[in-house]
Formats: structure tokens, C-alpha cells, sequence
């Protein structure tokens, strides 16, 4: 939905996930196909980069191969390269920087520190986690005695100018919008939970263990520890750019779990840095594990992609984090379209952001589909015009029977409909009956959505 609006920033995130799929979808259509196109091929380029990166800071060409293996044998990659999420830029770019370091480190050439600054910039544009690799690249000046001298000249600087004039635009959206997305993502920092602390970080070590996969966590953990000890005997360049770039997320995101979850994608920015320091491991044993690893990484991989293709494993639905997130959005739409009919409705809304994204997609492209969230005052699309018309608006059960946002009186429940997986309940949906007195500033109007192209 974001790509169909484009602009410099949105309420939740940056713009650059918006751009790869609206790229994607000019190349290959707004089928799924199109929808995740520069995933893969980004991990492709990463794969590529960060096997360069490795050769260049560890002095060995195996190692670059053996860093390319291990990356692919994580689910954050091998998995996550499909799901065109924010991470996907995010990651790519930030490879892109770690390998402008690295050539940096291994030529001595003053323009990487442009290449840097630019790839930087870039992953500022698709997530704000970026903001730990700016950090990571000042810790390491300031921290490894061979780089201080750079602070003396022009290049860091020049690069840093690059990288903030490719986020500027951002910024200025940010600040034209009220600092809407920093507030979203920056709000997490004050929560304080501190009684929750041991569970929330189980659940994040535990997290980090699957996503990763077990061996390459493990090769992970012993790959930072090594460079941790080369680092404080040496202060070897190579090592304590490493360690700049996963020790401080680490600190963060454990000092985070005082507050609340982090969910598991959050802490990604860690591996690529860490899969460099786990093909670096010298111990004859450490060596030994990494083909089981990318074996059993690579299984791994192949059994969820499995899961989504087959429902292989028995799992109930609404156990099954697949089926939570993809089955039975077409079968959804139906029901409700049937609804619609039967309730005599002439647009379609829906209070959550995901829903009504889903509902624009499948539902017929002559039923108009309208959101109804704060959130999408926010974003440039045409204020709804549904004064005095009948309407469907549709409900998660998971949010309560509660109506609070809804900017309609009135709304008359008039029965459910589920989201099922081969006849098994997904989600279930309470439908009510809507009559605008008005046109709300917080009601849209989505855009199609290659509902064009499923009609055709």
C-alpha cells in the first residue's frame, strides 16, 4: 500500500521499503512475485559483498566463502530474504557499508569513506536501526588507535555529509508530520518493566537461537569472543571494527529487555559483523562445526519453507506463525464480500492498518475499501466520501468488542466471519453495520492494489 503512495517517510518507518517494491512490482507486477522481488536479489548482493568483506579483514579468501555459506544458512536470510520488510534494505545496506569499511581498511583509499557515508545514509532510509551502524563506525574511530589519524582529515566527514543528505528528505517529512515515526519507534526506549526483565531476555536469547540457528549462533557468540580478545591485545583495526559493529547492539537490546520484548527481528544488524568474526575462528574444533552448521541451517530453512507450502508439520492454526500471518486472505475477502452483499454494504472498512492493506488486495476492485486509523491521516491518500452510506466495517475478536477510534455512531454487530487454513480457524472477525453521519479526517480511501489484475 506503501508503494502506491510514495513520499519521504510514513508513520511507522522510513521510505525505502516503499521504493524496492514499487521497483519490484514495475519489473514483475503486483503479484507476490513482484511485491518481494529485490529480496532475494539483495541477498544475492549481500552475499557477495560481505564474502568480499570477509576476504579483506580476515586475509582469507576461504573465509569469505565461508562467511557467504553461514549467512545463508540463517533463517534471517535464507527466510527473511522473502518477506520484503524494512529489514531487507536495512540489511543490504548495511552490508554495503561494512564492505566500503573494509575496503577502506584493507586499501587506505579516502573514498570509501564516500561509499560508506552514501550506503549508511541508505540504511537510515529503510530503518532506524541504522543509527547503530553510524554509531559503530564513530566508536571504531574514536576506540582503535591506527584509525584516529582519519579524524584529522576530511574524508569521515565527507562521508557523514553524504550519508545525512541522503536522509535528509526523511527528515524533513519527519519534521513535517510531527516526528510521527520517531515518536512510534523512539517511544519504546522509556518503557520499564524491570520484573519482566529475565523472561524478556530468555525470550530474546532463545529467539536470536532459532532465527540464527543454533550452530551459527554458537559460531556467532565464539567468533565475537575471539575478536574481543584479539581487540583488547592488539587493538587490530579489523577487530574492533567487529566488535563496533555487534557489541553496542547487544548492550542495547539486552539493556531494552528491562522494558519489554524485543522481537526477533529487531537485533538482525548484529549478524552480518558476527558471521564475519565466526568465519575468522582459528580452533581446529570451531572450524570442524561450520559445514554441520550450514547443513543444519540450510535444513532448517528448506523445513519452513516446507511449512508454508504444505502445512508439513500438524500445527494448529493459531499456533502456527505462517498461517497467522499469510493463510486465508483471498478466502477472507469472499466471506466478506458476501456479507457485504447480504448486509446491502457499499464500501468495505476495516481498524487495522495490516487488514485493510489485505482487504484492498483481494477484495473485488469495484467494493471500496476504507481505513480507518489514525494512523493514515498521515499518509497521502484521498479522504473517504461515505457520508450517509451503508458500510461493512470488520473487526479482529483479538482486539475486544470495544469500538474506541471509530469514528461512526452506532455500528450495529451483525455477525463474524473467520480466516481459515483448510477449514481451520485463523482469525475470527466480528462484521458491523455502518452508516457515516460524516466524512472523518481518519477515514481513506486505499488504493486498488493489483485487485485489477485478479479480476483480469
Amino acid at each position: 500500500m506503501w508503494s502506491r503512495v510514495l513520499a519521504p517517510g510514513y508513520p511507522d518507518h522510513p521510505p525505502m521499503v516503499a521504493l524496492w517494491i514499487r521497483c519490484g512490482t514495475m519489473l514483475a507486477g503486483e503479484g507476490a512475485l513482484g511485491v518481494r522481488l529485490l529480496g532475494p536479489l539483495s541477498v544475492a548482493a549481500a552475499t557477495l559483498l560481505l564474502a568480499d568483506a570477509a576476504t579483506r579483514l580476515l586475509h582469507c579468501r576461504r573465509a569469505g566463502l565461508r562467511a557467504a555459506a553461514l549467512l545463508n544458512a540463517t533463517l534471517l536470510f535464507g527466510v527473511g530474504g522473502v518477506l520484503m520488510t524494512p529489514d531487507a534494505p536495512l540489511l543490504a545496506f548495511w552490508i554495503a557499508g561494512l564492505w566500503a569499511l573494509a575496503r577502506l581498511l584493507d586499501s587506505g583509499d579516502p573514498r570509501w569513506w564516500l561509499a560508506a557515508g552514501l550506503f549508511a545514509g541508505l540504511a537510515m532510509a529503510s530503518k532506524y536501526t541504522a543509527v547503530l551502524l553510524w554509531f559503530g563506525i564513530g566508536l571504531w574511530l574514536l576506540a582503535t588507535p591506527a584509525m584516529r589519524p582519519w579524524l584529522r582529515r576530511p574524508a569521515p566527514y565527507l562521508g557523514a555529509a553524504v550519508g545525512l543528505a541522503v536522509f535528509l528528505p526523511v527528515l524533513l517529512w519527519e519534521a513535517g508530520h510531527d516526528w510521527v515515526s520517531f515518536a512510534r519507534q523512539g517511544g519504546r526506549i522509556a518503557a520499564w518493566q524491570p520484573t519482566h526483565a529475565v523472561r524478556f531476555l530468555g525470550e530474546l536469547v532463545a529467539g536470536q537461537f532459532g532465527l540464527i540457528t543454533p550452530l551459527v549462533f554458537l559460531l556467532c557468540v565464539a567468533g565475537i569472543v575471539q575478536a574481543a580478545r584479539l581487540a583488547w591485545r592488539t587493538r587490530d583495526p579489523a577487530a574492533m571494527l567487529l566488535l563496533a559493529l555487534t557489541l553496542p547492539t547487544v548492550v542495547l537490546f539486552t539493556q531494552h529487555t528491562l522494558g519489554n520484548r524485543v522481537q526477533g527481528n529487531w537485533p538482525a544488524v548484529i549478524y552480518p559483523a558476527a558471521i564475519i568474526a565466526a568465519a575468522g575462528l582459528l580452533a581446529p574444533a570451531w572450524r570442524r562445526l561450520t559445514t554441520p552448521a550450514v547443513a543444519l541451517g540450510l535444513g532448517l530453512t528448506l523445513l519452513v519453507y516446507l511449512q508454508a507450502g504444505t502445512a508439513l508439520l500438524p500445527l494448529p492454526a493459531r499456533l502456527d506463525p505462517i498461517a497467522m500471518q499469510l493463510s486465508g486472505w483471498p478466502g477472507l475477502a469472499a466471506r466478506i464480500d458476501a456479507a457485504r452483499l447480504r448486509a446491502g454494504a457499499t464500501f468495505v472498512a476495516a481498524d487495522q492498518y495490516g487488514v485493510a492493506a489485505e482487504l484492498a488486495r483481494h477484495l473485488p476492485p469495484d467494493v471500496p475499501v476504507v481505513g480507518v486509523e489514525q494512523r493514515w491521516t498521515q499518509i497521502g491518500l484521498p479522504r473517504a466520501d461515505v457520508a450517509g452510506r451503508t458500510g461493512l466495517l470488520i473487526r479482529s475478536t483479538r482486539r475486544g468488542p470495544e469500538l474506541e477510534g471509530i469514528p461512526w455512531p452506532a455500528p450495529v454487530e451483525i455477525g463474524e466471519v473467520e480466516r481459515q487454513r483448510d477449514g481451520e480457524a485463523v482469525e475470527t472477525f466480528r462484521l458491523y453495520r455502518v452508516v457515516p453521519a460524516g466524512n472523518s479526517a481518519i477515514a481513506v480511501t486505499l488504493p486498488v492494489m493489483g485487485r485489477a489484475l485478479a479480476a483480469n
